[in-house]
């Protein structure tokens, strides 16, 4: 295997606890990081917050890194 390899097998580890703890974070039904940090501050016209909001923003870009790792992993990953 080259370094290649290697490096993608690190960001894609590193996308795959990112994701789950985003995700782990999300609020359901009125509780979650977002309902207990951001209870005062104020919403928007779709009822959710700024935190929630970051939240979908970091969720989302974790598993679009998973998913381009996974696809380059496809690629160049060479079982032995």
């Amino acid at each position: 295997m080259n370094a290649l390899v290697y490096v993608v097998i690190g960001i894609h580890v590193i996308c795959s606890f990112g994701l789950i703890i985003f995700v782990l974070l999300h609020s359901g039904k009125g509780t979650g990081l977002s309902s207990m940090l951001g209870g005062a501050m104020p919403t928007t016209g779709s009822g959710t917050g700024i935190i929630e909001k970051n939240l979908d923003r970091i969720t989302i870009a974790f598993a679009a890194g998973y998913a381009l790792s996974a696809l380059i992993l496809v690629m160049t990953y060479r079982a032995a």
